[in-house]
C-alpha cells in the first residue's frame, strides 16, 4: 500500500482521537472589522493559540506517538525553521524520548530558545531549511535516530488534517478554506480531510512570492525547487515541496496563490491592531491574499488558517513602524536651521500647533556637510493620516523650512 492510500478520513479521525488532551481545540473566530473591510464573512482558525504557538504540534505528536519502544530509545531528529522544531521537542518530551533539532543559522532567536526550552538539543546548520534538512538526514543515518519530517510523511499530514475536522465540525457550511503553504503538509492534510467530507468545498493555498515552490511545481506538473530568498514568512520558506504533499495537493487543492512581503506585513499589523492577535508571517498569508485581491471574495463563507504566532519581537517592531509610516501615521522629517538659541523650540512649537506628536528628536551640528552656522534637526512624528503628513510638510515649507521626508 502506498503512502497516499494510507491517508484516509478515518486515519485523520484516529489522529484527532489521539490528539485529544494533547493539543488545544483552538477557536474558530471572526472579526467584525475584517468582515466589514473585505465585505465577506471570514472565520479564522487560531492555531497561533495552539501549544508551542503553531499547528505543528499536531503532526509531530501524531508521528512520534507511533514510534516503537526501540525507536524511542534511539531518539528523534528533525529539521525546522522553528515551528516544527518546537512541536517535535514538546512531543518527544511527552512520549519520553530525546530530540535533536537542526535549524538554519538565520532562524528566529525566539524559536531557537523556545525549542531549547522544550528540552531539545539544538544544532544550527546552513542558511536555509533545506540545508538543515539534509544535515538532519545525514545524522539520522549515522546515529539511528528517527527522522521526523516537517511535512512529507503520512502521519504528519494526518495530524495537520485534524484542523479541517475541527473547522468543519464547528462550521459545516464553510465554502472556502484558505491555508498557508510551505512544504505542503498542512494544505495536503486539510484539503484531503475537507474534500472527503464535502467535495464542493474549495481549498486555496497561499505562499510568499519570495519562495513560490508549490506554484512553480503546479505550473510544471511535477515537483520543482524555488530559489531561496529572505522572507518574513520564514515558516513557509521551503524551497522544494514533498513528493507526497505535492501529489495530494494536485488531487485536492483548487489553487495556490502568492503574496508579497508588503501584503504580509500589512496583514500582521491588522491582526495586531484590530483583532489583538499576534500572528507570524506564515500565519498571516491567508489574510494577505484576501487584502491584496489574490483570492476572490464572492466565493461564500471563508475559513482561514492562522498557522502560527511565533514572531520575533524585533521583527514585529520593524513591521509596526514600517506599517505606521505607510499608513501616514508616522513620518520622519529632516530640516536645517540656523545655530542660534530658540531655533529647535520654534520648530517644535510649530509641529505642536499642527497637532503632530513628537516621538524622537535628533539635534546635530557636527555633520561635515553643515556650515558652522547651521544645525540639522531630525524628527520622528506621530501623525493621523497621509493628508495630515502632507499638511504638516507643506506648512513647514511655507514657513521657510527646507523639509526633507526621510521615510
Amino acid at each position: 500500500m502506498n503512502a497516499n492510500q494510507k491517508l484516509t478520513l478515518d486515519v485523520m479521525r484516529e489522529a484527532a482521537q489521539a490528539l485529544q488532551g494533547v493539543t488545544v481545540m483552538t477557536p474558530l473566530q471572526e472579526s467584525v472589522y475584517i468582515n466589514d473591510l473585505l465585505g465577506a464573512r471570514i472565520f479564522f482558525k487560531l492555531e497561533n493559540l495552539q501549544r508551542t504557538g503553531s499547528f505543528k504540534m499536531r503532526g509531530a505528536y501524531n508521528r512520534i506517538r507511533q514510534l516503537t519502544a526501540e525507536e524511542l530509545k534511539r531518539g528523534v531528529v528533525a529539521a525546522s525553521a522553528g515551528n516544527h522544531a518546537q512541536g517535535v521537542a514538546l512531543a518527544a518530551g511527552l512520549v519520553g524520548t530525546t530530540s535533536l533539532i537542526y535549524m538554519p543559522r538565520g532562524a528566529s532567536l525566539t524559536k531557537i530558545e523556545s525549542t531549547r526550552g522544550y528540552g531539545a538539543e539544538i544544532c544550527l546548520f546552513g542558511e536555509t531549511f533545506d540545508d538543515a534538512y539534509q544535515e538532519a538526514l545525514r545524522v539520522a543515518k549515522e546515529t539511528g535516530r528517527v527522522m521526523i519530517p516537517a511535512f512529507n510523511d503520512p502521519a504528519i499530514i494526518a495530524g495537520q488534517g485534524t484542523i479541517a475536522l475541527e473547522m468543519l465540525d464547528e462550521r459545516p457550511y464553510l465554502d472556502v478554506l484558505v491555508v498557508p503553504v510551505g512544504g505542503g503538509g498542512l494544505v495536503a492534510g486539510i484539503a484531503l480531510a475537507a474534500k472527503e467530507q464535502n467535495p464542493r468545498i474549495k481549498v486555496i493555498g497561499v505562499q510568499t512570492d519570495q519562495v513560490p515552490a508549490f506554484v512553480l511545481s503546479r505550473q510544471a506538473h511535477h515537483v520543482m525547487a524555488a530559489p531561496g530568498a529572505r522572507t518574513i514568512a520564514d515558516g513557509i520558506a521551503v524551497k522544494r515541496p514533498g513528493e507526497l504533499t505535492f501529489g495530494l495537493a494536485e488531487q485536492y487543492v483548487d489553487d495556490v496563490v502568492t503574496v508579497s512581503e508588503h501584503d504580509i506585513s500589512r496583514a500582521i499589523l491588522i491582526f495586531l491592531e484590530r483583532t489583538k492577535l499576534v500572528v507570524e508571517g506564515a500565519g498571516a498569508v491567508g489574510l494577505a491574499a484576501m487584502l491584496s485581491g489574490k483570492i476572490p471574495l464572492g466565493l461564500g463563507t471563508v475559513g482561514v488558517v492562522i498557522s502560527g504566532g511565533n514572531i520575533d519581537v524585533t521583527l514585529l517592531s520593524r513591521i509596526i513602524e514600517k506599517g505606521l509610516v505607510e499608513e501616514g501615521r508616522q513620518v520622519h522629517l529632516k530640516t536645517t536651521v540656523g545655530d542660534r538659541p530658540g531655533q529647535l523650540a520654534r520648530v517644535l512649537r510649530r509641529v505642536a500647533e499642527l497637532q503632530a506628536n513628537v516621538i524622537r528628536v535628533e539635534h546635530e551640528r557636527w555633520n561635515p556637510q553643515l556650515s558652522p552656522a547651521e544645525v540639522a534637526i531630525q524628527m520622528v512624528l506621530e501623525t493621523r493620516e497621509p493628508e495630515h503628513v502632507h499638511q504638516l510638510v507643506a506648512t513647514l515649507r511655507d514657513d521657510g523650512y527646507d523639509v526633507e521626508i526621510l521615510n
